[in-house]
């Protein structure tokens, strides 16, 4: 589209790079600059962004939510990939809100990656505890209920014994063995509490059989999910370690590791692109936004439109420096005593530790407890 809305060109483009490069040229080719929108940031994207930014183009990102509400306000109810096209182009032409794409460096692309994939693996982890829950319970629920069936050592419990019976025959002190050969910690109470269960169930369950084979592979798949976790913790934290601002974001008291990696993750550590903490805030859903028509002022709400990965950074961090931080438990016991409920008093405490957070990106320093004190005029 030219500047007064008219189309210039429309075709499908594969994701291939000689043909993003011939659309680049036929683009240019129709005036001297070009401005270019895009509803995905990375991903199958990845491809089309990094050309037409090492051709120094400028590309705009627009969500996809932003394009469905868009596309409301054009004729039509029809949805095609030419009609999102050109939703995308004429809103870049006319809205200057949009934020332009910048080329990552290679630190914050491995955090994402790698982020994504800890995200990926913590979700297959909790599906795969909930059915071995589910199955566990249908034969033993005394003593399902009684372990924690994330740690290592209720799963390798699991793992050899599953039925009361299995457990009574064994006894206390041949399972304590077969703990302790296995380097489980804490090997007598476990069996002390497997024993206590077996005792209190005598009844064999229909399918008793069958389900103690399929409680035996969860358990197992859940054992391997935690070493794949902990494989990419360790991946995560070394490349953490090379980012320019490790030791800044690890210094604010709550923002560990994982946490601090999925910041960067999630911001691409460049506080420029955002401009004011304010609008980190709003992106990153900790900020209230105002709900005022005719009289009724004051009014402030929840977002609905937020980046819930940031948001979770955030307020987990928050969560965390309330047990670790003199400041931020008074600044919570404040809250509450002025009569905000748990949830919102630590969404006030992060806000504010998004500005403690932005200070020190800015000024490239670490947190300590009393700011430093400003040089005399």
């Amino acid at each position: 589209m030219d500047e007064s809305g008219r189309r210039l060109l429309s075709r499908r483009v594969a994701n291939d790079e000689p043909e993003l490069l011939e659309l680049l040229a036929d683009v240019l080719a129709l005036g001297d600059e070009a401005s270019w929108g895009i509803d995905l940031a990375d991903g199958g994207a990845a491809l089309a962004i990094t050309v037409l930014l090492n051709h120094d183009q400028t590309v705009h990102y627009i969500s996809g939510r932003a394009i469905h509400r868009a596309s409301e306000s054009y004729r039509g109810e029809g949805k095609s990939d030419a009609k999102d096209a050109a939703i995308i182009a004429d809103q870049v032409r006319i809205r200057r809100d949009l934020h332009p794409l910048r080329a990552s460096d290679e630190t914050v692309i491995d955090l994402k990656i790698l982020t994504g994939r800890r995200m990926d693996l913590v979700a297959d982890r909790t599906r795969t505890v909930n059915r071995l829950r589910t199955q566990f319970s249908g034969i033993f629920p005394g003593l399902e209920r009684a372990l924690d069936l994330t740690h290592t050592g209720p799963l390798t419990l699991v793992t050899g014994y599953q039925t009361p019976a299995a457990i009574r025959r064994l006894g206390a002190k041949r399972l304590e063995t077969w703990l302790r050969n296995r380097h489980v910690v804490r090997a007598d109470k476990l069996a002390e509490t497997a024993i206590e269960a077996a005792e209190r169930q005598h009844t064999s369950l229909p399918g008793e059989k069958l389900t103690a084979e399929m409680v035996h592979t969860l358990a197992k798949e859940v054992m391997t999910l935690n070493q794949q976790v902990a494989e990419v913790d360790k991946l995560i934290e070394a490349r953490f370690r090379d980012h320019h601002h490790f030791e800044v974001i690890t210094s604010l008291p709550g923002l560990g590791i994982i946490l601090g990696a999925e910041f960067l993750a999630a911001t691409g550590g460049d506080m420029t692109a955002f401009g004011t903490p304010d609008r980190l805030a709003g992106f990153g859903g900790v900020a209230p936004v105002p709900r005022d028509s005719g009289k009724i002022s004051g009014n402030l709400k929840r977002p609905q439109r937020y980046s819930r990965r940031l948001q979770r950074v955030f307020y987990t961090s928050a969560l965390f420096s309330i047990r670790k931080c003199e400041e931020s438990r008074r600044f919570y016991d404040r809250k509450r005593a002025e009569g905000k409920r748990h949830t919102q008093a630590v969404l006030a405490l992060a806000r504010r530790r998004v500005n403690v957070l932005w200070a020190l990106l800015r000024d490239g320093r670490c947190y300590e407890p009393a700011p430093p004190a400003r040089a005399a005029a």
